[in-house]
């Protein structure tokens, strides 16, 4: 009888994993990270029981992350739209970030991980925005991967808000019309700096961007996985990868 370590799923999964090793790895990877309730209510938990899983996920993201040669992780955690959820569920997600905030960001810093935040910090507690401040300066030398984290986060607003400082800086003055192009415009989005994801990857499922990254991801490619965030792991990373190798990407070229 063949040992564990050898069964055909062992062997496939290490297949993938030598594929997605093999291949370049995407310079920038993002997760819209999906289904955190749906695994609570399968298991007949509370949702903020899945929330907590979706935590211990994010945690083995990284880790892989950073073993598979990714620069850069954007992770969608909170969007501006999910402040419309119950108070109680809006609690309990606040709640794990200050948790995230002060027992994890050591971790982090210790692996390397620069984190940068995007998205409306306003709309949080004083405590948390301090927080949120005070990761980024502990990180911010670090070079190992650069974690970025969407909170309270909508691509419509960041493009709006990019447009605004356009229109004001043109009004004043400052800025000829004329000289705008895209590279000018990104530079006014939160993601200044960073490169556009290579690779955008949804859980449990569902085949939408839900408002996520709308000008950073014009040619990104997509994988959607049928898989719940909380079950998220080595082999759905790696076959992800995996895919993204497999892709044969011409940024609106035709093909030679």
């Amino acid at each position: 009888m063949a040992s564990h370590g050898h069964t055909p799923a062992a062997l496939a999964e290490a297949d993938q994993t030598a594929t997605a090793r093999a291949a370049a790895p995407p310079a920038h990877v993002a997760i819209i990270m999906d289904g955190n309730g749906r695994w609570a209510a399968a298991r007949g938990l509370p949702r903020v029981a899945g929330h907590r899983a979706g935590v211990e996920a994010v945690r083995r993201t990284v880790r892989l992350a950073i073993e598979m040669g990714v620069g850069c992780l954007t992770l969608y955690a909170f969007s501006s739209e999910n402040w419309r959820r119950p108070v109680a569920e809006v609690l309990d997600l606040t709640g794990l970030l200050r948790h995230f905030l002060r027992a994890e960001i050591e971790e982090l810093h210790q692996r390397g991980v620069r984190l940068r935040v995007i998205g409306d910090r306003s709309r949080f507690d004083e405590d948390i925005q301090r927080d949120l401040v005070a990761a980024e300066r502990r990180t911010a030398a670090n070079a190992n991967l650069t974690l970025v984290v969407a909170l309270s986060y909508g691509g419509r607003a960041e493009i709006v808000a990019a447009a605004r400082a356009v229109a004001e800086a043109a009004l004043a003055g400052r800025l000829d019309p004329a000289r705008l192009d895209e590279a000018a415009f990104a530079r006014g989005l939160s993601t200044a700096g960073l490169p556009d994801p290579d690779l955008i990857i949804r859980t449990s499922g569902e085949q939408r961007l839900s408002n996520f990254l709308l000008w950073q991801s014009a040619y990104a490619e997509l994988v959607f996985l049928d898989v719940l965030w909380p079950d998220f792991g080595q082999p759905h990373f790696a076959e992800a990868l995996a895919e993204f190798a497999r892709r044969e990407r011409r940024f609106g070229a035709r093909p030679g």
